[in-house]
């Protein structure tokens, strides 16, 4: 399998000594061009996914075609050593972005003896199943972290938390002892795939201020609790992606089961967007759970068995009763900034969403909305659509039937059916509307346009229609 340099080399042909080399000696006249040129220099975003690389090559030509580097993406290679993967970093001062994805890097990690990344803002370990005592180590590694993505790595628990955070009482091994055992390997059993256990203690860590983003959308986590430890490692969170998790609820629990007289936004006070679209919540008051985090303005709600029960409202309707909600929303499921206008016509239609429901029954939302807007009274429900069947009264020469038509139905259409009461081919028949209302005043419009849809013609029931057969000329 080949190194990084060798793939560098092969994918843009570098051969930047040769080149300055053979300059040197064939250079006749002084004209400016680049030192390298276009095809023959690294970029600044240098991208060599899926080309089978193992480790990094030679140093001192890494270091020289790779020190501009500011982007690094290596997904889907065969790496599986952070040693190699520091020493590629070692000789890249300058990058920002790392993208590590699909590689094998369970962990340990070893702390490199001389690794200086303090550039490194943005990490991208999705699918690797690095565990957590490896992410415990990269933290400390990586002062200027400020994304970090975790997505697709089977977790079942977070097993990361500060010096002051609480253990459940499910955590039965100690941080140490489960230290130990991770270097060597050894993990206790867990559900299939994954790279956590229940009875394992949190890896104890200091809190990492600079990091604002973190994803781990696809993981396996459930409880809240584990994502508080999320919360209480990055106190100046501010976005937080957990897509795909089968989240239960937003509620702190013990170990069992029981809640916890604690918010569940207190260690989130700086969290701006949060994604929750797929989690398994099913109930109204996790919502309400969500409206008492101070900064939160943008969050993903899509896709949970709880709108399977509101399958009686309209997508529209289902977003007015979560606007009226959560009053410091301002961005609901990516969807346009919710304005003034739109946010009151959701508090007034969640007002009389509940007028008819029992005061035990009314959330609070609902009192606080009222001491807004005041007790609203019901919408007048009018109906302003078109009658779709109207009774009318068809006239041939000394004949009349009355008979229901559709007004959706075309001129040409009502023609063939009179044919057949009134044995006058559609082809020879002529067809004048009489609107019962302005016989006097307007007489007979005659219906010449086949295609013409009966309901373009205003008829109400009561209205006449007249038939007469056209003369051969």
């Amino acid at each position: 399998m080949p190194t990084l340099l060798e793939a560098l080399e092969e994918k843009y042909g570098l051969e930047a000594d040769e080149k300055e080399a053979h300059a040197e000696e064939e250079v006749l006249v002084s004209i400016f061009v680049p030192k390298l040129p276009p095809r023959q220099s690294t970029p600044q975003l240098l991208i060599l996914n899926d080309c089978n690389i193992d480790r990094a090559g030679e140093p001192e030509d890494l270091k020289k075609k790779c020190r501009i580097v500011r982007e690094l993406d290596l997904a889907q290679n065969k790496l599986n050593n952070w040693n190699e993967v520091f020493v590629i970093l070692s000789h890249m001062p300058r990058v920002e972005f790392v993208n590590l994805s699909l590689n094998h890097l369970t962990g340990p990690i070893e702390t490199p003896a001389v690794t200086k990344m303090d550039h490194l803002r943005n990490l991208v370990l999705n699918n690797t199943k690095l565990e957590w005592c490896s992410v415990e180590t990269l933290l400390r590694l990586l002062p200027a972290l400020e994304e970090l993505h975790l997505s697709l790595n089977e977790y079942t628990h977070v097993l990361i938390d500060t010096a002051t955070g609480e253990d459940t009482a499910s955590v039965a091994a100690s941080s140490q002892k489960q230290r130990e055992e991770d270097t060597a390997g050894a993990t206790a059993a867990a559900p299939e795939g994954s790279t956590a256990t229940e009875a394992s203690a949190p890896f104890r860590t200091n809190p990492h201020a600079g990091v604002r983003k973190v994803h781990l959308t696809g993981n396996y986590i459930a409880e809240w609790n584990e994502v508080c430890r999320i919360g209480r490692v990055f106190p100046q969170l501010e976005a937080l992606v957990l897509a795909d998790c089968p989240l239960r609820s937003l509620k702190p629990t013990d170990a069992e089961g029981n809640e916890k007289p604690e918010d569940s936004h207190k260690y989130f006070q700086n969290l701006k967007l949060l994604n929750l679209s797929n989690a398994k919540i099913d109930s109204w008051d996790d919502i309400d759970r969500l409206a008492n985090f101070p900064a939160l303005c943008n969050v993903r709600l899509q896709y949970w068995p709880l709108w399977a029960r509101t399958d009686s409202t309209t997508e529209h309707e289902r977003r007015q009763l979560l606007i009226a909600r959560l009053p410091n929303i301002s961005i609901l499921n990516g969807g346009d900034t919710i304005g003034a206008v739109e946010r009151e016509d959701a508090e007034r239609t969640f007002i009389r969403n509940y007028l008819d429901t029992a005061d035990a029954e009314r959330p609070a939302r609902y009192y606080e909305l009222v001491g807004v807007h005041g007790k609203l009274d019901p919408l007048v429900n009018i109906d302003l659509r078109p009658e779709r069947k109207v009774k009318v009264r068809f006239t041939f020469e000394d004949k009349t039937i009355e008979r229901t038509v559709d007004v959706n139905r075309t001129v040409s259409d009502l023609k063939s059916r009179l044919e057949r009461l009134f044995e006058v081919p559609a082809a020879r028949m002529r067809l004048y509307y009489v609107d019962q209302d302005f016989r006097d005043l307007q007489g007979l419009e005659e219906m010449k346009y086949p295609t013409k849809v009966l309901y373009s013609y205003n008829i109400r029931s009561g209205d006449e229609i007249i038939i007469e057969r056209k003369v051969k000329s």
